[in-house]
């Protein structure tokens, strides 16, 4: 393994439990501990924990920071207005493209917080700079290098969580989904994830994520890898930076149009004139198998209407059959039948509704 791979706070812990490390966008991070499968469902039938240590926490602040964020997302930041509340959105690129996907904190006015992708983090927060700088927005912007982040996921996530820290009940039980609490020492809860199921997010300062890591392993939290992870999102039907969207694309295109506030007519977020002039004639839609095999990004999808192509895929532990999402082009609806070209033959499948699971619960039938 290369020394140039970065390494979360956590690394030692992964190691020493076995994990098989992998380069994931510049980090070296656990791609399972033993059994992907085993991990997926212990997501989605009790609990699971998630080193996510690599993506970037940003905080920004300052009196022009509603503004500044207004202008640098899709979404509209202007939305939040109660303390802890969250926003997903795409940042874009003047072409419409998407530069990243995140979500956004709302504390006040003049306080907030970005938490961004792993492999896009320094062009982000690259971008971020720019934008301010060159449109002369009063913020700051500062990297939380010297945070960790886990994710707690699963059924069961948050009676563990309150197991492991019982003094954060009180300020964490009555949030709602995408809405967050700062706590004591640094620490904030998010109830936020993405793999389909209920828990929380946990930022919290580097020099505490061992403990609250054996904590929650002593509880019985099985820790999770990046293979469950994935297999976990794409049955809850959401998007990979980097495969089911990236800069050569728009919102509609990775179906994330409902990211995207137009609402406002006078507020000019960069991407939106390109938005706006951009034809609309390819859209994602999920895909499942309909006889053995296992779809993977990148194979070519026959529609009626021409073709498209996977943009992810793979064998989905809950449903027991191959699921994917596809770029496919605009008018192909849910229903329809089609072709998945995989080891030199066309195999039949059907385009169905996301997400396929959520809650523990298989959607489609």
């Amino acid at each position: 393994m290369p020394s140039a791979l970065k390494r979360t706070p956590l690394y030692d812990a992964h190691v020493d439990a076995g994990a098989k490390m992998v380069d994931f966008g510049g980090w070296e991070m656990p791609v399972s501990y033993g059994s992907q499968i085993e991990e997926h469902h212990a997501v989605r039938r009790d609990s699971g924990m998630f080193d996510v240590s690599h993506m970037l926490v940003i905080d920004i602040a300052g009196p022009d920071s509603k503004a500044y964020l207004r202008r640098l997302l899709a979404n509209d930041a202007a939305r939040l207005t109660q303390p802890g509340k969250a926003l997903y959105s795409c940042m874009l690129n003047p072409e419409g493209g998407v530069i990243d996907d995140l979500i956004v904190y709302f504390f006040d006015p003049e306080t907030w917080r970005a938490v961004v992708n792993a492999g896009t983090a320094q062009a982000d927060l690259e971008w971020m700079r720019r934008v301010a700088d060159t449109e002369h927005f009063n913020v700051s912007l500062q990297p939380r290098h010297d945070l960790a982040m886990i994710a707690l996921q699963g059924p069961n996530a948050r009676r563990q969580a309150w197991a492991a820290r019982p003094a954060w009940q009180a300020a964490t039980e009555a949030l709602k989904p995408f809405s967050a609490a700062v706590l004591a020492d640094g620490c904030m809860v998010a109830r936020t994830g993405y793999t389909g199921e209920d828990g929380f997010e946990i930022m919290l300062p580097a020099t505490q994520a061992q403990t609250l890591w054996n904590d929650l392993l002593a509880l019985g939290v099985r820790p999770c890898g990046l293979g469950a992870r994935d297999t976990l999102r794409l049955e809850a039907g959401m998007n990979l930076y980097g495969q089911d969207m990236d800069e050569s694309v728009l919102p509609a295109e990775s179906a994330l149009s409902w990211t995207v506030s137009m609402t406002d007519p006078e507020r000019e977020f960069i991407g939106r004139d390109a938005l706006e002039a951009a034809p609309n004639d390819r859209i994602l839609v999920g895909v499942k198998l309909l006889e053995r095999g296992v779809m993977r990004a990148h194979m070519a999808v026959r529609c009626a209407q021409g073709e498209g192509e996977l943009t992810s895929g793979t064998m989905s532990p809950t449903m027991g059959v191959s699921i994917g999402m596809a770029r496919v082009p605009l008018g192909v609806a849910v229903g329809d039948q089609v072709q998945v070209h995989i080891r030199d033959k066309w195999v039949p499948a059907e385009i169905v509704k996301m997400p396929l699971v959520r809650h523990g619960k298989i959607l489609d039938a």
